[in-house]
C-alpha cells in the first residue's frame, strides 16, 4: 500500500484491505454474544443493526454475507463523522483504515475526544500512533494483561500501532 498522504475529504473511504483488517480482528459470530464490554454483538462486531436498533442477545443468527454488509454500512456511516473530524489532515490510506478500525471498535465519540485526533491535527503522526497504545481498557479492565479476558483488544491496538509506525 502506498505511503503517500492525501488530505481527508468528506468523500474519503475505507479500503477493502481496511474492511478486511477490521473483520479479521472482530472475528465472526452468526449468533449474538456479549463482547468484552458486555454489549450484545453479532457478525463482525456489530452492536447495532443497519436500521439503528441495538443488537439483542435474542436476535436471530445472520450469515457472513449479511454480517459483512452490516460492517460496511456501519463503517460508511461512521466515516461521515470521522471524515468531518479530519478535514484537511493528510493521511495515507493505511493510516485512514487503521483509525477507522479504531473508530469502529471504540466509537466516534471516543475518536472525537482522543489524543490521536489532536496529534493528527497538529501534524504529529508518530505521536498519534503512540496514542493508540493508551486505549487498552475495556470496562475498567487492563486488556494488556492476558488474564483480563480482553487481551484481543490489546493485540489489536499493537497491530494498529505497528501498522501506523510503518507508515510514519
Amino acid at each position: 500500500m502506498s505511503k503517500t498522504k492525501y488530505a481527508v475529504t468528506l468523500a474519503t473511504a475505507i479500503s477493502a484491505a481496511g474492511v478486511l483488517f477490521t473483520s479479521n480482528y472482530e472475528g465472526f459470530s452468526s449468533k449474538p454474544y456479549y463482547d468484552s464490554g458486555k454489549v450484545a454483538t453479532i457478525g463482525y462486531g456489530s452492536t447495532v443493526h443497519p436500521n439503528g436498533q441495538k443488537v439483542k442477545i435474542t436476535d436471530k443468527p445472520i450469515d457472513k454475507k449479511t454480517s459483512m454488509e452490516y460492517l460496511q454500512i456501519h463503517m460508511t456511516k461512521d466515516a461521515q463523522r470521522f471524515n468531518k473530524s479530519l478535514q484537511g489532515v493528510k493521511l495515507s490510506q493505511a493510516e485512514y483504515d487503521l483509525y477507522m478500525d479504531f473508530t469502529y471498535q471504540f466509537g466516534t465519540g471516543a475518536w472525537s475526544g482522543s489524543s490521536m485526533l489532536r496529534n493528527l491535527k497538529s501534524g504529529q503522526h508518530a505521536r498519534a500512533c503512540k496514542s493508540l497504545l493508551k486505549w487498552k481498557y475495556v470496562s475498567k479492565k487492563d486488556c494488556s494483561i492476558r488474564s483480563s479476558n480482553c487481551y484481543g483488544v490489546w493485540t489489536r491496538q499493537q497491530a494498529r500501532y505497528e501498522k501506523c509506525m510503518g507508515e510514519n
